[in-house]
């Protein structure tokens, strides 16, 4: 009976860390032609397709409507009227016992109706504030949401950016981890190492491999999250720019922000509509005057055998107009004004509260953005200082473990410390370019 051959260990886990990982066939299939695009070309694509500032918009439309049909409750309402009436008589002639027929007769009728109501307690004018406010609100709203839009925006293309950048890194780990495992087996072939250096080296491959992939996976999620974002079926490349921004001037960015921001005016105004809704509630404590005139001609269309039209003239047809005056006081109507009157305060009084305290969440958080803008760009600084300083003990303990002075573990070691510092320094620029979109979806502006 012959007995399997029996590899070394050592052998088997270099031969299968010599080999490249096999892909999943989803990951694979990477498209032939990936659509490419600055910030500048995802934002504004981003700005057409995004719901919440199609609702926005919709939003302004429907105030500015609101508006107009505000300011027509000051003009007089105009109705006109008309019709024919043609009918055919039957009587019954009772000397005669007989039913007589008469020709049909046709009959017409015009007229032209104007009401106006002359005072209605204010309500009128509560109402054309409350319009106004409302519209603000939705100027506001839609600069605010077209802000938040561009900041998720370049959230996620930053976001895209930082992922392809940590790929870089992830593959150059592993050419590092491949060049560390040939001089591990190189040594244990000459007998200058053990074999637990070769294995070690093998599964620090390994590893590198699966961080990899996992990057990978991570750029192409954030790919296809800005696809959906600039609305495309298929993933989109993010092209960085060459430029990185200065920190910005934050002098008068705290009054402005305060003062000015979107989401501040936003409800500010939403309050003053609370408070012109409080008025228009108190109006149905005032009486309602209102004044109406109407003007109509009727006639038949033949008079003395003659025929006639009613576009013609008018001269033959009976006029009927008449001016009406009328006033309407409700006196009680079982505590509903009340009702309506507490339920219009309570809603006033929450949207000044909000706005208060909206106005105080936005100095807050202008602090913490800005302290983290300044925070990351320091960071970039020192995160590129760090990189070069792990590189160049890397490369020391290269040599030194080539001489047989250091350890694999102390390789291996220098390696991990370099791979953070570049995964470090990738965070740290794409932090401040988020952290600094933050900070002008707070403005409202561009800075």
């Amino acid at each position: 009976m012959t007995g399997r051959r029996r590899w070394p260990l050592w052998l088997l886990a270099t031969g299968l860390a010599a080999a490249p990982p096999r892909l999943p066939l989803a990951a694979q299939q990477v498209p032939a032609a990936q659509q490419a695009m600055t910030l500048n070309e995802a934002v504004r694509r981003a700005l057409a397709v995004q719901p919440s500032l199609i609702q926005a918009e919709g939003d302004q439309r429907n105030a500015s409507a609101g508006q107009r049909s505000a300011a027509g409750a000051f003009l007089p309402s105009i109705t006109l009227g008309g019709g024919s009436n043609k009918t055919g008589a039957n009587r019954y002639n009772s000397q005669t016992g007989q039913f007589v027929t008469e020709p049909p007769s046709t009959s017409y009728s015009g007229s032209v109706g104007v009401s106006l109501d002359l005072f209605t307690g204010f309500r009128r004018l509560a109402n054309k504030s409350a319009a106004a406010a409302t519209a603000d609100a939705a100027d506001a709203g839609v600069t605010n949401q077209r802000y938040q839009v561009t900041a998720a925006t370049a959230q996620l293309f930053f976001t895209a950016l930082a992922d392809e950048d940590l790929v870089r890194v992830a593959q150059a780990q592993v050419n590092r981890a491949k060049e560390e495992r040939q001089i591990s087996v190189n040594k244990f072939q000459a007998g200058a190492a053990t074999r637990s250096d070769t294995l070690t080296s093998t599964v620090d491959l390994g590893n590198a491999q699966l961080a990899l992939l996992q990057a990978q996976a991570n750029l192409a999620t954030a790919q296809a999250n800005l696809g959906r974002q600039v609305g495309s079926d298929q993933p989109i490349r993010a092209v960085a720019d060459s430029a990185l921004p200065p920190v910005p001037d934050t002098t008068a960015l705290r009054s402005a922000v305060l003062d000015s921001a979107p989401q501040l005016r936003q409800a500010q105004a939403q309050a003053r509509a609370a408070r012109a809704q409080v008025t228009a509630a108190r109006a149905q404590y005032w009486p309602t005057i209102s004044a109406s005139y109407s003007n109509g001609y009727s006639g038949p269309d033949s008079l003395a055998g003659f025929p006639l039209a009613p576009w013609s003239t008018t001269k033959p047809y009976g006029n009927n107009w008449g001016l009406r005056f009328s006033v309407s006081w409700t006196l009680f109507n079982g505590f509903t004004r009340e009702a309506e009157q507490v339920s219009a305060a309570v809603l006033r009084d929450v949207a000044e509260a909000h706005a208060a305290d909206l106005r105080r969440q936005l100095n807050a958080q202008f602090t913490q953005q800005v302290a983290a803008t300044f925070t990351a760009y320091a960071q970039i600084a020192i995160t590129g200082a760090n990189v070069a300083a792990a590189a160049e003990a890397l490369r020391v303990q290269q040599e030194r473990y080539r001489l047989g002075a250091a350890t694999l573990l102390d390789l291996l070691t220098a390696e991990a410390n370099l791979t953070q510092a570049a995964v470090n320094q990738v965070q740290a620029r794409y932090n401040y370019l988020i952290a600094r979109a933050q900070v002008e979806a707070l403005v409202g502006r561009t800075l």
